[in-house]
């Protein structure tokens, strides 16, 4: 009798729980059919792209971006010349002419980059970050060339055309292309010239990535030296889930459930739609990241990592900020690896509004157990300034010094993000300033009123913070890790 009750009470547990379940997917997946409709540019497909098994016959920088000529006439003749008339409008990235029109440009900051110079002191590889393009590292970019190294900015696959492209990309085509091009960079320069990666957000993770496999036998060129900026070591756990969102659009037949995201696309250099399947592909990267590390740390700390140069805000909404000193850096033996963590503004008039625990995250790297890294934390002088201090927390002993940097919080800005670190205040996109007599969308400091949910973007976009104010602080560090020995 008693096993009877138990056995009926534990089958309708399980029948009650699928039910909650079902009834959950059932009415997330309402949800997401009530998005917008799926565009062109959402629905096209693009076979010219590079994938990770072209890698035998795609073997330079030059095959590269000759398949990347193709596959931008592909976006031509399969986007821009199929957009509806209705959808001709003054801000939509592929309406030909329009504000946001990249083809518009001098120069279409969406393709592969390649700057230049006769004796270069050393190569840099630029890896933009996951639905971005090589402009968001175009503005350190162009300083390091003057300096006189050869600066490759790469486009990933699946990136700098048309949100499309998201839907069948693999981590693997990126890792694949990342490879091409440091074997062709490393060509390019002499013998005894360093080779560095710069990787933002998603192309930090393939950095990691690529030194991790060199690390484990793959024969691979050396790279001396890693700058990520805000990198995308960690993800949310919600990222796990993103692969049987997908499975289910092609079991249902529901093609608006491979997004996460639906909206108008009025960025020239960064798509606003957002796949499934591009969650799942950075998370993929950063499981992959954090098994291999553990893999050869198994025994003690990972030593001969290429030195790394760590940028991160203290809040980021795109990545997990602890899981690059708890997953990476803290795994990495003492071998000059340094972390840069900007902390919020303390002192500006939104603090009393933070979210509980906001204000931690600085604070536990600064007074927990000793570091294998270097930390550096940009924080107020005091609550009552907005002048920046620098705090200097060294490696092993954690001994902390403190001194002033010339620098100061803006009075309307209450922190970094994890889309602002790479972009200079003068940046002509997304800078603090609109441009005189620029005739491109401007997104840096959009200043829209009227009623809620008229807009088609939502209020949290727009008043995300698209460019760093410390970004002289960015670059002078980077130039002085690099020329370091």
């Amino acid at each position: 009798m008693i096993r009877s009750s138990i056995k009926h009470a534990l089958l309708f547990a399980v029948y009650g729980a699928s039910a909650i379940v079902l009834a959950a997917v059932t009415a997330y997946v309402v949800h997401l059919e009530g998005l917008p409709d799926l565009m062109v540019w959402h629905t096209a497909r693009l076979d010219a792209e590079f994938r990770a098994d072209d890698a035998g016959k795609v073997k330079t920088l030059a095959d590269y971006r000759a398949l990347e000529e193709r596959l931008f006439r592909q976006l031509k003749a399969r986007v821009y010349d199929q957009v509806p008339p209705e959808a001709r409008r003054g801000l939509n990235r592929y309406s030909a002419g329009s504000l946001s029109d990249p083809l518009a440009q001098a120069v279409n900051w969406n393709r592969t980059f390649e700057l230049s110079v006769p004796q270069p002191r050393g190569g840099i590889l630029l890896l933009h970050g996951l639905s971005d393009s090589p402009y968001s590292l175009r503005a350190l970019g162009e300083r390091l060339h003057a300096l006189g190294y050869h600066v490759v900015g790469l486009r990933l696959p699946g990136h700098g055309t048309a949100p499309a492209g998201l839907l069948r990309v693999h981590w693997r085509d990126m890792a694949a292309a990342t490879r091409l091009a440091v074997r062709d960079l490393r060509r390019r320069l002499a013998a005894d010239r360093p080779l560095y990666v710069i990787g933002y957000s998603t192309g930090a993770a393939l950095a990691v990535e690529y030194a991790l496999a060199r690390l484990q036998g793959e024969h691979l060129p050396a790279v001396e030296k890693l700058v990520l900026i805000s990198p995308a070591i960690g993800v949310s756990a919600a990222a796990a889930l993103a692969v049987w969102q997908g499975r289910i659009s092609v079991w249902l037949g529901l093609p608006k459930v491979a997004w996460t995201d639906i909206g108008p696309e009025y960025d020239p250099y960064k798509y606003t739609s957002f796949t499934v399947n591009a969650a799942d592909q950075v998370h993929g990267i950063t499981r992959s990241i954090s098994e291999q590390l553990a893999k050869i740390g198994r025994n003690g700390p990972v030593e001969g990592m290429p030195k790394v140069l760590v940028f991160q805000s203290a809040v980021d909404a795109t990545v997990s900020v602890t899981a690059v000193a708890d997953v990476l850096l803290q795994r990495l033996a003492p071998e000059g690896h340094e972390a840069v963590v900007f902390d919020l503004n303390r002192h500006a008039d939104a603090a009393d509004l933070f979210r509980p625990g906001a204000l931690e995250v600085s604070g536990r790297l600064l007074r927990g157990p000793a570091l294998p890294f270097a930390l550096s934390v940009l924080a107020n002088a005091s609550v009552d300034s907005l002048a920046l201090d620098v705090i200097h927390r060294t490696p092993v002993s954690g001994e902390i010094t403190r001194q002033p940097t010339g620098l100061a919080w803006p009075d309307e800005i209450f922190s970094l993000s994890h889309v602002a670190l790479p972009f200079p205040p003068d940046d002509p996109i997304y800078g603090a300033k609109r441009p005189a007599q620029q005739k491109m969308i401007f997104l840096g400091r959009p200043e829209l009123l009227g009623e809620r949910g008229l807009l088609a973007v939502s209020p949290a976009v727009l008043l995300r913070l698209r460019h760093n104010p410390f970004y002289s602080y960015l670059n002078d560090r980077v130039e002085r890790f690099l020329e370091s020995h």
